[in-house]
């Protein structure tokens, strides 16, 4: 979708990326870094001491939880990687992976890598909560892994706690480990992020996996990290280096010193994508489509139905000559089932971490489709 941006000259609500740089003294902590000739070669494998002890500091700040920076924390080449360095390395063919149904892509691809059996729990609209009962169903004695994603891409669900504390119920029960993938934890503008990690039973069962593309608006830079017991740690590590072995050499410290930003700078972040959440919205409400309000993240997911439409494929194709717009249609995020296929074919996604201008702009070329 982004090479038919590209190709038709239609403003790119597609794929999540922002259309500005995260802050300039992180860019220029980057700068620093490579003036200084010290990060220009391997950056040890574990990652950057600093940047493990900057991520540690985090967790512990934002959320009461203790990592030890030697032991616990591993940078890896993005979130992405990190993903499927845990799979790899927790998965055994035939396992069975139970995951939040639509998902990222990469994760259905990293479980077909390990050849473990990919379980989907769908999220309904109008994705304001999980059914507990299908997670349970989902659950049998070959289950070998959750995987979560709070706040959720592409819908914008943000687990509750009490869905958290059930999940958890189960994990211990059925004793499962879970990967929760919790990069947009800094964009939740109703109600909160709960680490999993941090409710009864779960920390020694919980690989918890962030990255400061998106809470940093630096997404090529890559940088992404696991937090999670010595043993979990290590088996991930023994995939990991198999794959990009390291990278980001100068970016690492500068993603410490973001990390380190103070609080106002997460506030402020958070309050300017709100901001940009409403502005698309109204937007979109006012072309006539079905909007489910996104609780986190940067995505609005919206039903198309209302407009005569009835296939989220076929209307993104032909969004951009009908009004100059480009978004992902979340058939993609589905397994290829019948029932999955019918909950994501009228649904598509549009991402609204641009410039305000850009969205009033793509607002008002939406606005045509009514």
């Amino acid at each position: 979708m982004s090479a038919l941006a590209a190709a038709t000259g239609a403003i790119n609500l597609g794929q999540g990326f922002p259309d500005t740089d995260g802050p300039d003294e992180v860019r220029e902590a980057v700068v620093a870094a490579l003036r200084d000739g010290a990060h220009n070669q391997y950056p040890p494998g574990p990652g950057l001491p600093d940047l493990r002890l900057a991520v540690a500091e985090h967790r512990q700040r934002f959320y009461g939880q203790t990592f030890d920076p030697d032991t616990e924390v591993l940078i890896t080449t993005g979130a992405t990687e990190a993903i499927a360095a845990a799979v790899l390395a927790l998965v055994e063919p035939g396992d069975e992976v139970v995951a939040l149904e639509p998902f990222y892509d990469s994760y259905a691809a990293c479980i077909a890598m390990a050849g473990g059996v990919r379980v989907g729990v769908p999220l309904r609209p109008p994705f304001d909560g999980l059914d507990l009962d299908a997670l349970r169903a989902a659950i049998t004695p070959r289950t070998r892994l959750l995987m979560l994603n709070s706040p959720h891409n592409p819908t914008g669900t943000v687990l509750t706690r009490e869905e958290l504390a059930a999940i958890a119920e189960l994990a211990v029960a059925h004793d499962l480990l879970v990967i929760t993938d919790e990069v947009y934890e800094h964009l939740v503008f109703d109600g909160e992020h709960i680490p999993l990690a941090t409710l009864p039973g779960m920390r020694e069962r919980t690989v918890t996996i962030s990255s400061a593309g998106k809470t940093f608006s630096f997404t090529g830079w890559k940088i992404g990290w696991v937090c999670a017991t010595p043993e979990l740690v290590a088996a991930v590590r023994t995939t990991k280096q198999f794959l990009t072995y390291v990278s980001g050499g100068p970016f690492q410290p500068a993603v410490a010193h973001a990390l380190r930003l103070p609080d106002s700078y997460y506030a402020e972040f958070r309050a300017d994508m709100h901001a940009k959440r409403d502005v698309l919205v109204g937007g979109l409400e006012a072309a006539g489509l079905t909007v489910y309000r996104p609780r986190g993240t940067y995505f609005i997911t919206t039903d198309i139905t209302p407009l005569g439409f009835a296939d989220g494929l076929d209307f993104c194709r032909r969004l951009p000559e009908l009004c100059g717009v480009v978004a992902v249609p979340e058939k993609v995020f589905f397994d290829d089932t019948p029932e999955s296929q019918a909950i994501g074919r009228p649904l598509v996604r549009f991402a609204f971490c641009k410039k305000v201008e850009v969205l009033e702009e793509a607002a008002s070329r939406l606005a045509t489709l009514r």
